[in-house]
């Protein structure tokens, strides 16, 4: 499993060969929470409630998924930059301060969610009838939070040097760890949402073992050492900086799940907020893999950003926006056509697949788009454009998803339609205007050079 060559190597097979693996992770990353929700689901006589419940502690996992992201994201593509520029040291010295981060992070966040648990699932939505399953399963998996941030947070390092296979079997190791739990923990020994929170945990500190050793091992290229660990604010501020669009999007997806339930709690019931539960997981089967094709094109980028190679990033980029753009309008067919058979893969409740496959039909209708708006965002965070990368992830979400949800309903005499009807307006939108910020930029950020990539 050797790195690839980003400076002179072919460009589509560099990019098959880096994103394939990273989109395999990323799908099989999703099998952590995706697995949990299915066995869940199907708990007896009480598959729809715990899996409502459980579907309440989404915010609270995707802001964990957030702060590790705001790290890893940010400090990866700088570490590309900075090999691009012939400057290894420099590039060791971004991965000691993100893993500096990183464990802060995990120390704050595992204390604050785990005393305030209870009060935030009320906030989200949580029911007496749900609260418990929230509850139950939210303690446990805050415990491992730690785990969480090594995973995420530094795995996108390995997968910068080129070594993608390497990065996808930190999550085949740990998906296979929780397939195999999850249902001897759930059913066999009568765990339920406890169970399924304890595989996840478990399977996540195997995949940060695998993590650790690599990054300390003799393969890798940026090694981490104690000695690049002390913080530094001229190194670990500008990883954050660039990282901060990416922590925007994967918050903001937490205020938004919040907003998406608070509303149709209020007027959908319990059925709504557990079809949107099963949405989002459909939902991730499109936004996932998009992420691990960017995955395989921002390395490609960032380096020959750093080592003044023009034509290769373009050409680069063209490959990462026609993958995003084919594959969003795939799923787009898919979900709109067979929407029982996503459904029916996480419930057995009859009145709730039928539910969902209304609410989906809505929910997803403009999700094609997703992959022009994911193509291009991700690619100004690989030539280190901080500021536009982070306004372009504040559109669709703060600027026009949020409002939407409390303000259409209103506009519609069915109130939980104008709540779903939200999301491919929004989606729209964002797409046409980022992709139209990035043609008209890319030729002057390439001029600038990566001298000015801070700007």
């Amino acid at each position: 499993m050797a790195k690839q060559d980003m400076g002179t190597g072919n460009i589509p097979k560099l990019m098959l060969n880096l994103a394939i693996p990273a989109v395999v992770a990323q799908l099989i990353n999703m099998l952590y929470n995706i697995v949990d929700r299915i066995y869940i689901g199907h708990i007896p006589d009480a598959g729809a409630s715990a899996l409502t419940g459980v579907g309440l502690f989404l915010p609270i996992l995707m802001m964990i998924n957030a702060f590790a992201m705001l790290a890893g994201s940010g400090g990866a593509p700088r570490a590309a930059i900075a090999m691009g520029k012939k400057d290894p040291e420099g590039a060791r010295k971004i991965l000691g301060n993100c893993f500096t981060v990183l464990m802060i992070f995990a120390a704050a966040l595992t204390i604050l969610f785990y005393l305030f648990a209870p009060q935030l699932l009320r906030l989200f939505g949580a029911s007496d009838v749900t609260l418990p399953y929230a509850l139950a399963y939210a303690r446990i998996y805050i415990l491992g939070t730690v785990f969480v941030m090594i995973v995420m947070g530094l795995n996108p390092f390995i997968t910068t040097q080129g070594f993608a296979k390497f990065s996808m079997i930190t999550t085949v190791v740990g998906a296979v760890c929780n397939i195999i739990l999850d249902p001897i923990l759930i059913f066999g020994c009568h765990m339920g949402v406890r169970g399924a929170a304890v595989a996840t945990v478990i399977s996540q500190a195997v995949s940060a073992v695998w993590v650790l050793c690599f990054l300390r091992g003799p393969r890798t290229l940026l090694k981490l050492t104690a000695g690049n660990m002390k913080l530094e604010s001229q190194v670990i501020l500008p990883c954050l900086a660039l990282g901060i669009s990416t922590f925007v999007m994967l918050s903001t997806e937490s205020i938004l799940n919040i907003s998406f339930n608070s509303s149709l709690s209020r007027f959908g019931g319990d059925v709504a907020v557990g079809a949107m539960t099963i949405i989002s997981s459909c939902s991730q089967l499109v936004t996932l893999p998009l992420q691990g094709i960017c995955q395989g094109g921002q390395p490609i980028m960032s380096f020959n950003f750093g080592a003044g190679k023009k034509e290769r990033v373009k050409q680069a980029f063209r490959c990462q926006f026609l993958a995003c753009a084919g594959y969003s309008t795939l799923m787009w067919l898919l979900l709109l056509l067979i929407p029982q058979v996503f459904a029916g893969i996480f419930s057995s409740d009859s009145s709730l697949v039928e539910y969902t496959v209304w609410a989906m039909r809505i929910y997803m209708a403009g999700i094609f788009s997703t992959g022009i708006q994911i193509g291009c965002q991700q690619t100004f965070m690989a030539l280190g454009q901080a500021k536009i990368s982070l306004l372009m992830a504040c559109l669709r979400k703060l600027v026009l998803l949020i409002p939407l949800i409390f303000i259409l309903p209103y506009v519609f005499s069915d109130r939980v339609f104008g709540v779903f009807v939200a999301e491919p307006v929004s989606d729209i939108i964002a797409a046409s205007v980022t992709a139209s910020m990035l043609f008209t930029r890319l030729n002057g950020i390439l001029d600038r050079g990566a001298g000015e990539e801070k700007r």
